[in-house]
């Protein structure tokens, strides 16, 4: 996404990254945006980042971005459905989705509850809560979904190398 100044509409909730701080921006603040994904938006505000989640998108102007899956006939809950509402949840200050950055360890679908195993690219990352509640947001979205477990790990440590190729390409590090 090409870097877009935009004057909020509304005082908008944020989450400063990457401390994960809740503040408030004023309606009228002009704010960059630098990124928009997964239905969720990374701005510059008086030089510091903040994350705008996707059911904000008014306040910058933009209809929010929602995950419709379609319900398998077989009445289970679909592996491939959990994976792609996890590819809609990204790191505000990376580019990559949590799955290519490698940062989903494990998940395990069972009797309609899905139990995640989930690190950071840093342990003391801020923002940490904010993608645990991403997680189970998104993933809740699936059909037949009753229950979203994630468990924050940090064994083994996160490391590049854990990233898709094709993440490791589109941040120039392959």
């Amino acid at each position: 996404m090409e870097r877009t100044v935009i004057p909020l509409r509304r005082d908008t909730n944020a989450r400063m990254v990457p401390t994960g701080d809740p503040l408030t921006l004023p309606a009228g603040a002009f704010v960059t945006v630098t990124q928009a994904l997964g239905g969720a938006y990374t701005v510059v505000y008086g030089g510091n980042m903040a994350r705008i989640d996707g059911d904000d998108a008014d306040a910058l102007g933009f209809e929010p971005e929602t995950l419709e899956l379609v319900p398998p006939d077989d009445g289970n809950v679909s592996v491939a459905q959990v994976q792609q509402a996890l590819r809609t949840v990204h790191d505000p200050e990376i580019p990559v989705n949590i799955v290519d950055l490698g940062l989903v360890y494990a998940c395990n679908v069972r009797d309609g509850a899905v139990d995640i195993d989930l690190t950071l690219t840093a342990p003391g990352c801020g923002m940490g809560p904010v993608l645990v509640q991403d997680v189970e947001r998104r993933v809740g979205k699936v059909p037949f979904v009753t229950a979203v477990n994630v468990n924050l790990v940090f064994d083994p440590p996160w490391d590049r190398a854990m990233m898709t190729e094709e993440a490791q390409l589109e941040l120039g590090l392959y």
